[in-house]
């Protein structure tokens, strides 16, 4: 990684906070379309999908330069990965630093979420796991890993936030899944048993399926940018101490 990032300590509570505030709106807006909407499934997923892509975009803003807004596990993995090849991206303590900590994040929002709407917090039924759905998440996380990387690589950082919020707002309708694309999410999420829950039994095959497109995705980016790696340090935003001085 680069010297001028933001300590680690300060990155690692920008992915807690960004993650568990994702997943507040993911979960938050869902309770409530279900609240809203409750004999209207596709107004609901219009619903959760419309505030999800917008406050993600609003979190990618925020807290961008301080942390990169990676909120995903798969996406910092896909960083170190790419980042090997030149001594850029994060490093290994760091990766396990940022997953843990997005996590957690997600944990914690479907916990908030529930307790706004009280609801409970409890274990979610919700089956998620049939073969169109695991394929849903190969291509939902191949895209997001090639929109994201490709933005870096092509210095067009600055369109991250309206770019990654518009993708997830579309992949909710084009995957059968609903694009979850993030172990953190998708195990945060099973703490929520309403219309935006995921049962534990699916979980496993869900993020296996996240691991999946992320190496399609990374195998996409290096054929179509080879010189990628040197861009790993500007994912999802650039987030140099410059730029988040206290």
């Amino acid at each position: 990684m680069t010297t001028n990032q933001p300590p680690l300590w300060r990155r690692a509570i920008a992915e807690v906070l960004g993650t568990s505030l994702l997943v507040m709106i993911v979960v938050g807006s869902g309770i409530m379309a279900q609240q809203l909407s409750p004999n209207d499934t596709g107004l609901q997923l219009l619903q959760n999908s419309t505030a999800t892509a917008l406050g993600l975009t609003v979190l990618i803003l925020v807290l961008g330069p301080v942390s990169g807004a990676h909120f995903n596990p798969v996406v910092s993995l896909v960083d170190w990965a790419l980042g090997r090849r030149k001594s850029t991206g994060l490093t290994l303590p760091e990766l396990g630093t940022y997953v843990v900590a997005q996590t957690l994040g997600a944990i914690s929002g479907s916990v908030v979420a529930n307790a706004m709407f009280e609801v409970g917090t409890s274990i979610s039924g919700k089956d998620r796991a049939s073969s169109g759905h695991l394929l849903g998440e190969v291509v939902a996380t191949a895209g997001l890993i090639l929109l994201i990387f490709t933005l870096a690589a092509t210095k067009r950082g600055a369109l991250a936030a309206p770019a990654v919020g518009a993708y997830i707002g579309a992949a909710y309708w084009f995957t059968s899944s609903t694009s979850f694309a993030n172990p953190a999410v998708t195990i945060g999420r099973i703490f929520s048993d309403t219309f935006a829950g995921i049962a534990p039994a699916s979980v496993p095959a869900f993020v296996l399926a996240q691991l999946v497109g992320a190496a399609t995705g990374l195998g996409l980016l290096l054929l179509l940018f080879p010189s990628a790696a040197s861009a790993a340090d500007d994912v999802v935003l650039p987030h140099g101490a410059d730029t988040a001085k206290s």
